[in-house]
């Protein structure tokens, strides 16, 4: 898959969203929703404050763009994210019938995309998403790399581990 132009601004903005949660103590992943080159939603890691174990970045993009357009079919929308999804994101896009994904970095330890599993190119579910991978990949690694030597330098705080 081809990387455009407009990938690397939007995928800026996801960044942006991923420092947001860095700073909240959150595992910084960002994701920027888009429809013909325009934000309909933004949002980033919030597992953290809300004690919810399903509020990743992708799955609160996927809700706010569904209710935005009024439309739970997600196939003319690009997904920006500095993370590969984990397998809960990737069938959640699946079932959104999302058009196009586009992510940063690999997880070798729980993606749903490339690393772990293939979900999105998977023939035997109902719909394949568009994938474009590694689009400002140092960039995303470095801010996760960043935290977790942070988090780890810090003394673990009794229930916030992963």
């Amino acid at each position: 898959m081809d990387v455009m132009a407009s990938d690397l601004d939007f995928m800026t903005c996801a960044i942006r969203e991923a420092k947001k949660a860095f700073k909240k103590g959150e595992v910084p992943v960002g994701a920027v929703l888009v429809i013909n080159n325009g934000i309909i939603a933004q949002s980033f890691n919030k597992k953290e404050a809300s004690f919810d174990p399903t509020s990743h970045a992708e799955i609160s993009v996927l809700k706010s763009g569904a209710r935005t357009i009024r439309n739970w079919r997600l196939s003319d929308a690009t997904l920006y994210v500095t993370k590969e999804p984990c397998i809960m994101c990737a069938g959640a896009m699946v079932n959104a019938r999302l058009g196009r994904l586009v992510y940063g970095c690999q997880d070798s330890k729980g993606g749903g995309v490339d690393s772990l599993y293939h979900l999105l190119y998977d023939k035997r579910l109902n719909h394949q998403v568009e994938v474009a991978s590694g689009v400002m990949e140092e960039e995303c690694a470095i801010l996760l790399k960043q935290f977790f030597q942070e988090r780890r330098a810090k003394p673990m705080i009794q229930g916030s581990e992963d």
